[in-house]
């Protein structure tokens, strides 16, 4: 099944539900990054939940960006998602593996730690980005981002993400966003039966497993409450907007001192992009070529 995110409604509106599979993105990120296990089942998860926050937002090129920084040993993780359906991140420390924790499952929340912060900036497309930050709740990533859009966006949300990745690479990866908007928060029954359906899902990787797709999941949850599935099917991906022209625009900005001391030290500059783990070398005739462009300048 190729990665891709659908959106539903139901109770005439009320809930907004999301569902993104990212099994290759996930995959990807893993091969490039050389991420461990739990380092790609904490990076898949916020790269579903960013793409799962972007999907509400409404102008083409709006963007989120999920930081979150604990005191565990992986330290961090940063993921950039789009509404385009792009998404791209990375891992403080890629190559940090711990034990299963009690239930058996990849400790994510002790390789980010449980004290530290979540950032989360929403770029809408014009205008000042916004930002907000909350307390780690558990480092669990899930947990974390939910609390996130109890407190910051005032939105009840239960936020489901799961990664599951063995010897072969990744398995199972996805996320599921149910968002009770006003209209359907003053009916309490509703929002109980919602509740109770929501708190027996023992987690979202074990759906995939089991050959459910997004559609039957969303019926299964919300098919006797009105609802709608979008038909439009969003593709998403890993991708990173990283060029070498992008290289040579930040070594230029070195200034020509610098650049000399890597022709004589080093005989031309390597760069590593943070979020794809590209590689760009840029040899000594470019290097001068730069140097060139700004004595033209002065």
């Amino acid at each position: 099944m190729a990665d891709q995110l659908i959106r539903a409604t139901a109770a005439d509106g009320g809930i907004r539900a999301v569902g993104v599979i990212s099994n290759r993105l996930c995959e990807e990120a893993r091969q490039r990054h050389k991420l461990s296990y739990v380092a790609t089942a904490a990076l898949g998860r916020t790269m579903s939940a960013g793409l799962l926050l972007a999907s509400s937002m409404k102008r083409a090129e709006s963007r989120v960006n999920i930081r979150i920084r604990g005191n565990g040993p992986m330290g961090g993780l940063m993921v950039d998602a789009g509404l385009d359906g792009t998404v791209r991140g990375y891992v403080d420390n890629p190559e940090v593996e711990l034990p299963t924790n009690a239930q058996g499952k990849l400790d994510v929340g002790g390789a980010i730690g449980k004290d530290g912060y979540v950032y989360v900036i929403r770029d809408v497309g014009y205008g000042y980005p916004y930002s907000s930050t909350v307390e780690l709740v558990s480092g669990e990533i899930g947990d974390d981002l939910t609390h996130y859009l109890a407190t910051s966006e005032q939105t009840p949300s239960a936020l489901f993400l799961g990664v599951f990745v063995d010897g072969n690479g990744v398995q199972a990866a996805g996320g599921l966003l149910i968002q009770i908007l006003p209209k359907a928060a003053s009916d309490p029954e509703l929002v109980a039966l919602l509740e109770s359906r929501l708190s027996s899902l023992q987690g979202f990787t074990p759906l995939l497993q089991a050959g459910k797709t997004l559609p039957m999941i969303f019926e299964e949850l919300l098919g006797d409450m009105g609802l709608e599935i979008f038909p439009e099917t969003q593709l998403v991906r890993f991708h990173c907007g990283c060029s070498f022209d992008r290289v040579l625009g930040a070594l230029k900005l070195l200034g020509e001192a610098e650049l000399r001391d890597m022709i004589e030290k080093d005989n031309g500059a390597e760069a590593t992009c943070h979020f794809c783990g590209e590689v760009y070398k840029a040899n000594i005739d470019q290097l001068e070529q730069l140097i060139d462009e700004l004595k033209t300048a002065n």
